[in-house]
């Protein structure tokens, strides 16, 4: 960081990206990464029941049927947001501080290990939501054209909702991602 200016006035300027990032806190990206996890796997799930629940009451109007069966493509996108909240546990139990005897006695070991977990901790909640959001737009989409055509044809269901399954699936690869690289996170220095 290089000090500029005259006289008795100085102030700090960031000469590239790696000092902007190391001068943030570490707990700052593990709490953005955990919120990331949690909303926009919510979002995926609003965004799903949005697009589901719009063509199953449309549909419904045609075949009052499907109103009861079609709700499992709900469910599926309900899912997903509980995929966020598990996620996203998981990330806030990882949190932890270190006594102060350990800051005051390893300064270096105690910040290298809570950048690294801080860091992984929040592209674990940015893989979790994103992965999450599209997979929640993506049973959405396989919901809503599950509604149209199980109103068309009432053998279609069964065929459409396993495809809804493998659609669902995306949601649970995201969190598999997200726990294997929060695996090692860890604040804590021994």
């Amino acid at each position: 960081m290089a000090m500029v200016g005259g006289g008795s006035y100085y102030h700090n300027v960031y000469e590239n990206w790696s000092e902007v990032l190391s001068d943030i806190n570490p707990y700052a990206f593990a709490f953005v990464g955990t919120g990331l996890a949690i909303g926009l796997s919510v979002l995926g799930a609003a965004w799903g029941i949005f697009i589901t629940g719009s063509s199953l009451l449309g549909a419904a109007v045609r075949a009052p049927r499907i109103t009861s069966k079609n709700l499992i493509s709900v469910i599926f996108c309900e899912a997903v947001a509980i995929y966020g909240v598990i996620v996203a546990i998981i990330l806030q139990s990882k949190i932890e501080h270190n006594e102060p005897a350990i800051i005051m006695a390893k300064p270096e070991a105690v910040r290298n290990v809570s950048m690294n977990a801080g860091y992984s901790m929040f592209w674990a909640g940015v893989c979790c939501g994103i992965g999450n959001l599209a997979c929640g737009v993506c049973v959405g989409i396989c919901g809503s054209g599950c509604a149209l055509a199980d109103a068309q044809n009432g053998a279609l269901f069964v065929k459409i909702l396993v495809i809804e399954i493998f659609a669902s699936a995306l949601g649970i690869f995201a969190i598999i991602v997200a726990i294997i690289m929060s695996t090692t996170a860890s604040f804590k220095v021994e």
